[in-house]
């Protein structure tokens, strides 16, 4: 991917808007974290450089988040007694999430299906625009995310800030109504947050601003921590380094869909693990991937690592001296431009045609974007590709049901050689073929016994033809275990034809084909044919 002076001046416009909007969020999630507000800096200087160094998706920016805010204030009340002990859990989370890079298991994050990824990713822009309802009426930030906000919103009657509205009204209209075709050499974004900053400092001055920004380099901290407090602070590490991982895989999924690019998932946990432990190193609050950050470095321009870079070199001049510059600038116009972008995250493009997705899938997608706005991230996510995954099995199940053929065979060829046979066989229906093919797997194992068992009592023999199955999975073993059950059931004698080695594998390791006589067994369909007509002899 080539590099030019275009692609500089997005960057550079995505690292200087996400820098202001990440300065108060980055400051409220250190206090609420219990580590202090610079602590929120820190962790922005040091997850927003390193991250995107190291890591596999080129658009995002990392910094302090919600989810990680909320566990590491867990770990400072309930694990440990000390700064440098909550800054060692960090570091050990950090170390775990490079191992788990290490170890490929980010691979897997690819087999997330596109609606979960759309209701999630719709789900975070209903978020951010309901969160920035309060500042956009002067009112402060509240807790509890998007219901928190929502739970605020009757006193907002009595407590509109008319400055305030005005600010945001004016930022929001400048964002959404900014000519494309100026977009390209500057930023909506960046053109409201100025605007709107000048608008309240020559006029409208009396809507709640910034305010102070903490000042000073962070310092080194650590220490050598005891074995007895390594085996208390593995649990926290776990829960610290999966929380960030997932979250920052999910982001980068966002980003991939929004920019047209492919993540790397492995190098992004490494990269991540990184700058977590550089971040417990410098007193900073671990972070993850950003999706509101994330989000607004794209809409600004930013499409490379560079503009993560710029992000961080820039929350460090303001912590050696800038933050004066960033002081006066309103929340309402820092929530007209994230309520722009709130919008623009939502997948329109797929809502707009929902009459048209299949039911299971709008489903999926329903849930988990309304599992996003009332509970949380991971949780949506999770619930969703549990919802996935079973409508992904009933369309299997379908398609495994249709690779099954049962019928009678006549009997001609087993009986034409007797001498009492005169005419069309009048046991035609002696022997039944149960032919498998393709994979077998859970999807449809239930039904299968439901449609194969019925069968197999209407006939003497039933041969079990594998010589055009691929695969079969734990469960559909089983499944072979007990139509072989159901045979004995019924005094129906069964011959197995033409095991390929991988199938034989797997009934082998469940210790199904050791219950199968030896002259049960066929290498082919002809030596099937054979053993089938012994059985009828007998």
């Amino acid at each position: 991917m080539s590099y030019n002076i275009q692609s500089l001046r997005g960057d550079l416009f995505g690292g200087i808007t996400a820098t202001v909007v990440a300065l108060p969020v980055a400051l409220a999630f250190g206090v609420a974290s219990g580590l202090g507000a610079a602590a929120g800096l820190y962790g922005a200087i040091a997850v927003g450089f390193f991250a995107p160094m190291f890591g596999g998706t080129r658009s995002q920016i990392s910094g302090p988040t919600a989810p990680m805010t909320v566990a590491m204030a867990v770990i400072v009340t309930s694990y440990a007694s000390t700064l440098a002990e909550a800054l060692t859990v960090v570091i050990m989370g950090g170390l775990l999430q490079v191992l788990l890079g290490i170890s490929r298991i980010g691979r897997f994050v690819a087999y997330t299906p596109h609606v979960v990824v759309s209701g999630f990713m719709s789900g975070i822009g209903i978020i951010v625009m309901l969160m920035q309802t309060l500042p956009f009426l002067g009112m402060p930030a509240a807790p509890g995310g998007a219901l928190g906000a929502i739970g605020a919103w009757p006193d907002l009657a009595m407590n509109v800030n008319t400055s305030a509205f005005a600010l945001g009204a004016f930022t929001l209209a400048v964002g959404v109504f900014w000519p494309r075709g100026l977009a390209r050499r500057l930023p909506g974004p960046l053109v409201a947050l100025l605007a709107g900053t000048l608008l309240g400092v020559f006029w409208l001055n009396d809507a709640p601003v910034i305010g102070h920004v903490p000042m000073g380099l962070p310092q080194l901290h650590f220490e050598m921590p005891t074995a007895e407090f390594l085996a208390r602070a593995l649990e926290p590490a776990i829960i610290l380094a999966l929380l960030g991982s997932v979250d920052s895989l999910l982001i980068s999924l966002v980003a991939d869909s929004l920019t047209g690019t492919r993540h790397n998932p492995n190098r992004e946990l490494v990269g991540q693990g990184v700058g977590n432990v550089a971040a417990g190193l410098i007193g900073g609050l671990p972070g993850a991937g950003s999706p509101l950050l994330t989000m607004t470095n794209i809409h600004a321009g930013g499409r490379s690592p560079v503009s993560s870079a710029v992000f961080a070199a820039l929350v460090l001049a303001l912590l050696l001296g800038l933050g004066r510059f960033v002081e006066p600038v309103p929340h309402a116009v820092l929530a007209g431009i994230l309520i722009k972008i709130g919008w623009d995250i939502v997948d329109w493009r797929l809502l707009r045609r929902i009459r048209r997705i299949a039911p299971e899938h709008l489903v999926v997608m329903l849930t988990t974007l309304a599992l996003t706005v009332l509970v949380d991230l991971i949780t949506a996510v999770a619930i969703g590709l549990i919802v996935a995954g079973m409508a992904h099995a009933r369309q299997l199940e379908g398609l495994e049901l249709d690779s099954v053929v049962s019928v009678p065979l006549l009997d001609r060829i087993f009986l034409a050689d007797r001498e009492d046979f005169v005419g069309d066989d009048p046991y035609s229906a002696q022997v039944g073929l149960v032919k498998l093919m393709g994979r077998f797997t859970v999807a449809s194992a239930h039904k299968l016994v439901t449609a194969i068992g019925a069968d197999i009592k209407d006939h003497e023999v039933v041969i079990f033809d594998f010589s055009d199955a691929t695969s079969l999975d734990d469960s559909a073993a089983m499944l072979v275990d007990r139509l072989l059950e159901i045979a004995e059931e019924e005094n129906t004698r069964y011959v197995i034809s033409t095991l390929p080695d991988e199938i034989r594998e797997v009934l082998d390791a469940l210790g199904i084909l050791q219950k199968v006589p030896a002259a049960s067994l066929a290498a082919s369909p002809d030596e099937a044919r054979e053993a089938a007509r012994a059985l009828l002899d007998e």
